[in-house]
């Protein structure tokens, strides 16, 4: 069994990060393998509509043609039994690194085909990890039901939770962010963020059984 989680944050101590390690640990508790790609270290572009994932007898047909550090995140992907992303919201929508991730992974396996439109090499389950600054959850709705409905869609049964009003600097004091009640946030990071992680790694074991299942 193995798990293949995919950082969008350009951070990768912080709270995306610290959610999907939280999920990752919950999937090595129920016995899988993991495995944690932060995009910020990787070189690579979203889709070029190249089109070498359509042309019928291609080598790279179903997959993406391009070659770049992306493609062996791609490949462990669609070798892994489920699958985990995360992303911080940025002007409601995921980073463009995550973007571009998403781009690859789902452009490639759709086919303008009437009758078999989607070539996925597996169906796996998805787990999306989303933090954001906003107060409450669902405040990105729109992002949350697309990303849902796509992933479902394209790779297999998502399901998506949140971090909300997140801690954003170490040291408030530093930053023109007079908007924000620095003892709140501090106050919250405390007692609410451990619960945040707390179902980040329920959600890790749940997707190695779900996992198993299909």
């Amino acid at each position: 069994m193995k798990v293949v989680a995919v950082n969008g944050s350009p951070r990768k101590t912080w709270n995306t990060a610290k959610m999907l390690e939280s999920a990752l640990s919950g999937c090595r508790d129920a016995g899988a393998e993991t495995k944690l790609y932060h995009l910020i270290d990787l070189k690579f572009k979203g889709c070029t509509s190249c089109f070498a994932c359509k042309r019928l007898g291609g080598l790279s047909y179903a997959r993406c043609g391009m070659r770049d550090d992306l493609t062996q995140v791609l490949n462990d992907v669609w070798d892994a039994d489920a699958l985990i992303i995360g992303s911080p919201v940025y002007f409601s929508d995921v980073t463009a690194d995550l973007r571009a991730f998403l781009e690859r992974l789902w452009f490639s396996i759709l086919m303008y085909n009437r009758e078999h439109m989607i070539r996925a090499p597996k169906r796996m389950p998805v787990k999306i990890i989303l933090t954001t600054n906003a107060p409450m959850e669902g405040f990105h709705k729109a992002l949350n039901e697309s990303i849902i409905n796509t992933m479902t869609g394209f790779v297999g049964p998502a399901e998506l939770i949140e971090a909300n009003d997140t801690l954003q600097f170490d040291d408030y004091s530093k930053y023109d962010v007079s908007m924000f009640d620095v003892n709140a946030k501090l106050k919250r990071r405390s007692e609410v963020f451990p619960l945040d992680l707390k179902k980040a790694y329920d959600m890790g074991k749940r997707v190695v059984e779900e996992a198993e299942k299909i």
